[in-house]
């Protein structure tokens, strides 16, 4: 019975045998001999027909034959990246048993499997390649980091230069002298060779043409180390102003996407991973943190006029019933919680959670200014997806020029992959269990220590506690202590007639740190001081943060802060008065202070 290949012989008048050998030969392709029994029984005489009738018979190459489950497993060990299977099968005890007691129940039952299997993969089953969703999704990154560069060049030297309101220098002397040597492996940053305004300029300079060459194409993974190296130093430079969820959501997929581009599917893996850890923290933060607003539903009622830049539209959000907005509020946890686990099933039930996924971001998209974050979410749906769901939503033109650029990982990139998953896995396994219970895994602890100045595996849980009311912080400066004038925001709000603003996808990373600053005092924040001191200063890099400077021939003599409560405006007074907000003062922030006072 010896032969040139192994030979897979099946019941040829059974349709999920066919689905599921149709699958197995465009796996294998030449590698494996597939033929009926029908017409097959004849040349291999030792094997009864009645074995042929009950299960699936691979005949290899020297001869021996395997039946059922084994057999399945040693088709796939012909499969470059699958053989694993094949070793749990003969080494993993117990594993043998329980997979050919499946096959028979399975084997049973095929109108069973047939239903599920169409379920679950549609109609015709074939190979998943993912060549297609990888080059869509690495110029869709690049396109998030070209945006996040530049949205960095125009306010970086107003937050960390020499005139801004951390000094980048200041930071990094101090974080020498407090550390010694180790300051250069927990600070990670390129700005260790120079931290004058200059580099901070070019680096992003540098940033946004290395996400152009990303987007189209060119010197791609070079070009993704360079982005990942620049974007980690900019989130040490940027101290206060980059330690948000969106930087680390960023530093993670930026990392993973520099293996992305070997072509191993294990990366895809990976990538799906972080997305299910990612949405399923959200959603056990929400749970977890006690807050009632999340446990009655009602989360929603607050969120649109308290979230921290809101769009136009989030306040038609707010005016909607509350039986609505609880429905929403339900479907939020829904999503983070329970569909994030369609992730691990087959394509359809994947497809689906893809759909509510990018959905639930685009609404987000709609009615909050969260920079690149909701953008880079939708963007990373498409890894939940394969090149046959994706390439019906894309133009001929683009799947062609996707497909002639594809590149087969070779063995090297699978090596390196696996390796990968052997630290991304196990940390975030961790990070799993110490939001879940407080307690982190022993050994995956010790790695995550290891890995952790890079932010390559990170933990999330976005407004797990919602805010129900809004305080805002007002900056005002006066020549003479009896007229003071106010500083307006670009984007947070100010002047009650004015609507929301949409920022996308640009983050003004001051806007931001205001609201969170209102949250607490002004001890809470001591950057808050210095922003002070600037602006007695007449700070020109700072200024330029404002959307205008009050005091255009001098900066003031004073300056203070005052806390109001915001809310938007009730769909009546926005009728009567065209305000958009409604305000109350809650007290004082900031004293009053003068530039003399402020050096003392």
């Amino acid at each position: 019975m010896s032969q040139a290949r192994p030979t897979l012989v099946y019941d040829g008048d059974c349709g999920i045998c066919r689905y599921w050998v149709d699958y197995w030969q465009g796996l294998t392709g030449e590698r494996v001999i597939y033929r009926p029994y029908q017409e097959a029984a004849v040349d291999f005489p030792a094997i009864p027909l009645e074995a042929f009738q009950h299960a699936i018979q691979l005949i290899e190459r020297d001869g021996t034959i395997y039946s059922g489950a084994a057999a399945t497993y040693r088709v796939l060990r012909h499969v470059p990246g699958r053989g694993a299977w094949w070793w749990l099968y003969a080494h993993v005890p117990g594993f043998a048993v329980v997979s050919e007691r499946s096959y028979a129940f399975i084997a049973r039952r095929r109108g069973l499997l047939n239903r599920v299997s169409k379920l679950l993969w549609g109609p015709a089953l074939e190979p998943e390649r993912y060549e297609l969703v990888s080059w869509v999704f690495l110029r869709l990154l690049g396109a998030i980091y070209l945006a996040a560069f530049v949205s960095l060049g125009v306010q970086i030297l107003g937050l960390v230069g020499h005139a801004g309101i951390l000094p980048l220098g200041n930071h990094l002397g101090a974080a020498r002298h407090a550390l010694g040597d180790t300051a250069y492996r927990i600070l990670p940053t390129l700005f260790w060779l120079d931290s004058s305004d200059a580099s901070l300029l070019a680096g992003c300079a540098v940033g946004a043409f290395l996400g152009l060459l990303v987007v189209l194409n060119r010197w791609t993974r070079a070009a993704l180390i360079g982005l990942f190296v620049l974007y980690l130093s900019y989130f040490y430079a940027g101290q206060d102003f980059t330690g948000f969820q969106w930087d680390l959501l960023l530093l993670e997929a930026g990392f993973l996407a520099i293996f992305l581009s070997s072509g191993s599917r294990i990366v895809i893996w990976l990538y799906r991973w972080f997305v299910f850890r990612y949405l399923f923290l959200a959603g056990a933060a929400k749970l977890l943190s006690g807050d009632p607003t999340w446990r009655d539903f009602t989360a929603l009622e607050y969120h649109f006029w308290t979230q921290p830049l809101p769009t136009p539209l989030a306040w038609y959000a707010a005016e909607l019933p509350d039986w609505l907005l609880i429905g929403a509020t339900a479907a939020t946890l829904l999503v983070e919680l329970g569909i994030v686990f369609l992730i691990f099933l087959p394509r359809r039930p994947r497809a689906v959670a893809a759909c509510c996924i990018a959905l639930f971001q685009a609404l987000i998209v709609l009615t909050g200014n969260y920079n690149f974050f909701n953008l880079l979410s939708i963007a990373m749906c498409v890894l939940l997806l394969d090149d046959a769901s994706l390439r019906r939503f894309l133009p001929r033109r683009l799947v062609t020029r996707a497909g002639n650029r594809a590149r087969q990982p070779g063995r090297a990139a699978t090596i390196i992959a696996t390796a990968l998953a052997f630290v991304i896995v196990p940390v975030g396994l961790n990070r799993i269990c110490l939001s879940l219970t407080g307690s982190g895994l022993p050994v995956a602890g010790a790695l995550e220590q290891l890995v952790s100045p890079l932010m390559i595996v990170n933990p999330y849980g976005l407004f797990a506690v919602m805010t129900t009311s809004r305080p805002e912080i007002v900056i005002e400066g006066s020549a003479d202590g009896q007229v003071w004038r106010e500083y307006v925001f670009r984007f947070k709000p100010g002047p009650l007639a004015r609507r929301a603003r949409w920022s996308i996808p640009h983050q003004p990373r001051l806007d931001w740190q205001m609201w969170f600053a209102a949250l607490g005092d002004r001890t809470d924040n001591p950057w808050f001081e210095s922003l002070m001191r600037r602006l007695l200063e007449g700070s020109p890099p700072v200024l330029a943060l404002f959307e205008a400077d009050p005091f255009p021939d001098r900066p003031p003599k004073y300056v203070r802060a005052l806390l109001y409560d915001y809310r938007f405006a009730d769909s009546s007074i926005r009728a009567a008065t065209g305000q958009w907000w409604v305000r109350q003062l809650a007290g004082l922030y900031f004293p009053q202070v003068s530039l003399a006072h402020s050096k003392d």
